[in-house]
């Protein structure tokens, strides 16, 4: 990577949520004011996983947090660093030779419970005083909390477990969100609900949410579109393989757009998912469903 000013914000970022974001906002303000690039360094893999060997699901890929880093906060580069190689790095090493002489890093922001470097013994205080030592910019920013609660990744993914997508945004800042490759249905969608269909599948590793249908938002190809999306196996259809599957009907649109790239915002869990006497049945649910959601969305 070309060696420039940058101030970077250190974290892992899963979800990007308004904590985050409190350092994200900082990084953009002081790179404006000394010149730099507004930079965000992260992993790329969950450091609680790998350190308790715990099964922790992730609320956003990293191409996820990515997008919503930029779009959200203004970062300009994403610097994505092997867990594995990083945790065996001596603290003053991370600061020294990599922070400072390999990303020519000029001020650095990092929340109050960062821990960084060979059995995580980089701590804020240290950090603070390292980068006091060499002349580099340190900004510790302390929890952000909302309705009395500290928001945090695990917190959300409690919310989005459970569904509740309008309370899990307002601590994210954002509508949770998916993008992935469309992948190749059934065509049930289209031939029996008169909806096309776009067919999603939850990477490994990433949380699904509960299991039910959602008003959500599709974007693909510069335009977005309201749909209905279910989330769970598709009880209803016969041949389901109990894979669970994120389907989205999307509304007042036609056209096909497997393979391409799309992002599902979810907004709202309108209900369960449930198993239908038939196909009609689901059908018209479906429809029911469709005036929710345009309801929801204001048309």
């Amino acid at each position: 990577m070309e060696k420039q000013r940058r101030v970077i914000a250190l974290g892992f970022f899963d979800g990007v949520h308004l904590g985050h974001g409190a350092l994200l906002r900082r990084v953009s303000e002081t790179a404006g004011h000394l010149g730099a690039v507004p930079t965000a360094f992260t992993f790329d893999k969950s450091p609680t996983a790998v350190i308790t060997g715990q099964n922790v699901p992730l609320l956003s890929t990293v191409d996820d947090r990515i997008l919503l880093m930029r779009e959200c906060y203004g970062i300009r580069e994403v610097v994505v660093a092997p867990f594995d190689a990083m945790q065996r790095m001596d603290w003053e090493d991370f600061i020294t030779k990599y922070l400072v002489e390999e990303l020519g890093v000029v001020h650095v922001v990092a929340g109050h419970d960062f821990h960084f470097g060979y059995m995580g013994k980089g701590n804020p205080d240290r950090l603070r005083a390292k980068c006091a030592q060499l002349g580099v910019g340190c900004d510790i920013i302390q929890k952000v909390e909302q309705d009395g609660i500290t928001i945090s990744s695990t917190y959300i993914r409690t919310l989005v477990a459970q569904g509740e997508m309008e309370r899990a945004a307002q601590f994210l800042g954002h509508p949770h969100i998916l993008t992935q490759k469309v992948t190749r249905g059934k065509g049930i969608g289209h031939s029996t609900l008169g909806f096309p269909t776009v067919n999603l599948q939850v990477p490994e590793g990433v949380i699904i949410p509960a299991f039910g249908v959602y008003a959500t938002q599709v974007w693909f190809d510069g335009e977005v579109r309201s749909a209905v999306t279910n989330v769970g196996v598709r009880p209803t259809v016969a041949d389901n393989d109990g894979r669970v599957t994120v389907e989205g009907f999307i509304l007042d649109f036609d056209g096909d757009l497997y393979s391409h790239q799309v992002r599902m915002e979810f907004h709202k869990r309108l209900r369960g998912e449930r198993k239908f006497p038939s196909m009609e049945a689901l059908a018209e649910e479906i429809r029911r469903n469709a005036e929710q959601t345009r309801a929801f969305f204001g048309g």
